[in-house]
C-alpha cells in the first residue's frame, strides 16, 4: 500500500476510533539489529517503585528562550509547523500509536517510549538525577515521540507485554525502538516483556534474529 494511501486510511475513524491497519511498515532507521540487541538485554524481575517520582527525571530541558524539549519534538514530528518565537502553536501531527491526527498541539503528548516508571523499575533507580534527566530528554535515541494524549495515557508505564499500540502496523517500529532505548541505556527487561518484544518482531522481515 502506498504511504500516502496508508496515512489517509489511518486518519479515518469510525465513531471517533482510528482505523487499525494490520500491515508491516518499512523498517525504521537502524532497526536491522533489533533481534541481536534483544538477545543482549538482561532479563530480571521488575524492581521496586520505592523512591520513585517523575521529579527524579528532570524534564523538559530548555532548548532556547521560552522553549524546551517538548517544542523540539513537536517541531520534529509535525508538519506545517507554526511558531510563536520558538514555541510550537500549530501544525499537523499524526499519532503513530492510533492513527489520529491533530492540528492543535494541546491534543498531543510527548511520550517516553520507555516510560520513566518502567525505567526506574529496570535499572534507573540506581542512577543519579543527572543521568535520569539525560534519559528523560534523550533526542538521539527513539525515546521521545509525539502521539495522541489518549494513547499516551492508555499506555501509562506499561511495557509491551501489557500494552501495545492499537495500530498494529506500528508494532515493528515500536518493538525496535523500545529495544534500542533499553539496549543503549542498559536497562533490564522482564521475561514477559522480552517474549512480547520477540513476538512483535516475528513478522518484521527486516529484523535480524539472534
Amino acid at each position: 500500500m502506498a504511504a500516502a494511501a496508508l496515512a489517509a486510511l489511518l486518519a479515518l475513524g469510525v465513531g471517533g476510533c482510528a482505523v487499525t491497519i494490520d500491515e508491516p511498515e518499512a523498517p525504521p532507521s537502524g532497526s536491522g539489529n533489533a533481534g541481536e540487541q534483544l538477545a543482549e538485554l538482561t532479563v530480571a524481575k521488575a524492581g521496586s517503585m520505592r523512591g520513585y517520582s517523575r521529579a527524579r527525571f528532570p524534564h523538559w530541558q530548555k532548548t532556547g528562550k521560552n522553549c524546551d524539549v517538548r517544542d523540539t519534538v513537536l517541531q520534529r514530528d509535525g508538519k506545517d509547523i507554526r511558531l510563536s518565537g520558538c514555541n510550537v502553536v500549530a501544525g499537523h501531527w499524526e499519532s503513530a500509536y492510533d492513527g489520529r491526527t491533530f492540528t492543535d498541539p494541546s491534543g498531543v503528548d510527548i511520550d517516553h517510549m520507555v516510560p520513566l516508571a518502567n525505567a526506574w523499575r529496570s535499572g534507573a533507580a540506581e542512577w543519579d538525577d543527572t543521568k535520569r534527566g539525560e534519559f528523560a530528554n534523550d533526542l538521539t535515541r527513539p525515546q521521545l515521540i509525539a502521539v495522541s494524549a489518549s494513547s499516551n495515557r492508555a499506555k501509562g508505564d506499561q511495557d509491551p507485554s501489557q500494552w501495545k499500540p492499537p495500530n498494529r502496523s506500528y508494532w515493528c517500529t515500536y518493538a525496535a525502538d523500545w529495544i534500542t532505548v533499553k539496549h543503549h541505556w542498559r536497562l533490564t527487561v522482564t521475561g514477559a516483556e522480552k517474549d512480547a518484544l520477540s513476538d512483535m518482531l516475528e513478522g518484521c522481515t527486516w529484523a535480524s534474529k539472534p
